[in-house]
């Protein structure tokens, strides 16, 4: 719901946003772009001469002329400082403050390159420094530059001539063969180059041998090369090495242009006299009018879509409502239809859940009802019909038919006390009394109690002799494993066998109770606790008991915060295990 709630708002500030932004977009695009056209070109033309400038002088002495021209050139202010914001230059002093931010930082040694291009390491071209030709060189270098042009076309390519600006010629062809091969001697430096080569390269290679790198040399170009067939040092990666190398040359050329360049400076460009440009906007009445129809459809999207929402929000709502009444009503098999993932579906999952749930306990408890009154009805109704049968003298009330109604009076109080046991348990009010017990003593007692019921059963009843004690209720435990042995000794027929067992598992002790009886199948065994349960239906109440007693067993494990569990198979026998905390 909270996803929806969001996607809802979304989708309005969406609208509103879209809306707002068409208006403005519609209103202002075309005065936007020309004032920005005008804004951008201006300002790239006073950056590039201004970067040229620093580039060819060593201070900013006599820039104010340069400043004036491109102000009258542009229309705008130009406000030129150091990093300080001491004003160098300024084309209209006295004009207004100057804006916080500079419009761009003038140092011919990084240039910004969005503006003007320049090569990986950011240096001007125009910075030139100790590698400008006298025109000595010049003229020998053009005369070279001739002869190689005339090399390149004999080759079949064209080319043309074109000069750098240190004043070195250079043969512009698209034939890259022709004129690495009639270049040669033209693209050797002359002496004041290779002085300025050499400078550059002692800069570079003591960067290089700080980081342990091995020496290279540079050329014209700032290219270079290795000096020997060092490998790189081991772990090197090539392209990590590159970019130090290349690290090392910038900072080699930086150092080396340094004395020939001005310093670095702040540029502001602004309108002319100070005034800030008049906003294009206009609120006219068709604008006014185009602003009251964009909020009106917003209002209307707004409207719509929340009242869409809101309904796929309360129909589900609704129908939880109107289930929950029906099973107010009486109606427990009532379900409602989960068509959602969200939070909503959920709780429609939630109340189908305890809907089923409730349907359950109202089943287990008619069954319960159903149960106790058939298991009540079986020894009163032969009271009833003794007594009645005494009284209209058709039976003779000697000592045998006491003897049978005092054990018709026993069983229906044992089921009455397994009634209560259960009861106790169920509301959390059964006492417990523990104190150390022996399970030695514990299974001699109950071996004892039972030998006679198992000899006439023709079953073996025995315990093995095992010297464990913990902390129980020492009447409830000897309850549970007299349901037990009673349980298994019913259960095995003649020649089999009952054995008791127990052993200490980590932290619990572990009584067992193993017989070789018939058994019981894999569909039957999660409902032998169950109460009134048996796994025979035909069974009666004298052959398969009141189907109470596994179900106190679990309860009063569970009581004493233990466990118990079953396994059996078919024809081989069953085995009980009880788990108790051993402290």
């Amino acid at each position: 719901m909270l996803a929806r709630l969001l996607a809802v708002s979304i989708v309005v500030a969406a609208c509103s946003i879209a809306a707002t932004a068409w208006l403005a977009v519609q209103t202002t695009s075309v005065a936007i772009q020309q004032e920005q056209g005008q804004a951008i070109s201006s300002g790239n033309r006073v950056y590039e001469v201004l970067v040229d400038y620093a580039a060819q002088h060593t201070s900013w002495a006599g820039v104010d002329k340069v400043v004036t021209v491109l102000a009258q050139e542009t229309g705008r202010r130009i406000v030129l400082t150091d990093q300080n914001r001491r004003v160098i230059v300024d084309s209209e002093p006295g004009s207004h403050p100057l804006p916080d931010s500079a419009s761009a930082n003038v140092d011919p040694l990084a240039v910004d390159p969005s503006l003007v291009s320049a090569g990986p390491d950011r240096i001007s071209p125009s910075a030139i420094g100790p590698y400008a030709l006298d025109q000595t060189s010049i003229d020998t270098l053009n005369v070279l530059a001739q002869r190689a042009l005339q090399c390149v076309r004999e080759r079949g390519a064209v080319g043309s001539i074109v000069t750098s600006p240190s004043g070195r010629p250079r043969i512009q062809s698209p034939d890259p063969v022709a004129t690495a091969q009639c270049t040669r001697t033209l693209d050797t430096p002359v002496k004041s180059e290779q002085a300025a080569l050499s400078q550059l390269d002692s800069l570079v290679n003591e960067c290089l041998a700080r980081q342990q790198l091995p020496p290279i040399l540079l050329g014209l170009d700032f290219g270079w090369q290795p000096t020997t067939a060092q490998a790189a040092p081991s772990g090197a990666v090539p392209g990590q090495t590159d970019q130090r190398v290349q690290d090392c040359v910038t900072t080699g050329r930086h150092e080396q242009l340094t004395p020939f360049v001005a310093p670095a400076a702040l540029l502001f460009v602004t309108s002319a006299g100070g005034v800030a440009t008049p906003s294009p906007f206009d609120l006219s009445a068709g604008n006014k009018l185009r602003i009251g129809l964009a909020v009106s459809g917003v209002l209307v999207v707004t409207i719509v879509v929340t009242v869409l929402a809101g309904r796929r929000f309360i129909r589900p709502l609704r129908a939880l409502t109107t289930a929950a009444q029906r099973m107010r009503d009486g109606d427990v098999t009532t379900q409602v239809t989960v068509r959602r993932r969200d939070e909503i579906g959920r709780l429609a999952g939630a109340f189908n859940d305890m809907a089923a749930s409730r349907a359950q306990v109202e089943r287990l408890r008619t069954d319960l009802i159903s149960d106790i009154a058939h298991e009540l009805r079986t020894p009163l109704s032969n009271i009833r019909g003794w007594l009645e049968a005494a009284q209209d003298g058709v039976a003779e009330a000697d000592d045998v038919l006491v003897a049978s109604l005092l054990e018709e009076a026993m069983q229906l109080h044992h089921i009455i006390d397994d009634l209560q046991d259960l009861a106790m348990a169920d509301a959390g009010t059964l006492r417990l009394h523990p104190e150390t017990v022996s399970v030695r003593e514990l299974f001699t007692q109950v071996t004892a109690a039972h030998r006679t019921r198992a000899e006439a059963a023709g079953v073996t009843l025995a315990a093995e002799d095992g010297d464990v004690e913990l902390p129980a209720d020492p009447v409830r435990l000897r309850q549970v494993v007299d349901n037990l042995v009673t349980n298994a000794i019913r259960h095995t027929g003649t020649g089999g066998s009952v054995r008791l067992n127990s052993f200490v598992d980590g932290e619990e002790v572990v009584l067992e109770v193993r017989d070789s009886g018939s058994g019981i199948s894999p569909e039957d065994l999660p409902h032998v606790f169950d109460r009134f349960w048996r796994a025979e239906k035909s069974r009666s109440r004298q052959t398969g008991g009141s189907g109470l007693g596994l179900a106190i067993v679990r309860k009063l494990v569970e009581a004493h915060g233990g466990r118990v569990g079953v396994e059996s198979e078919l024809g081989v026998g069953t085995v009980f295990r009880v788990r108790l905390p051993a402290r």
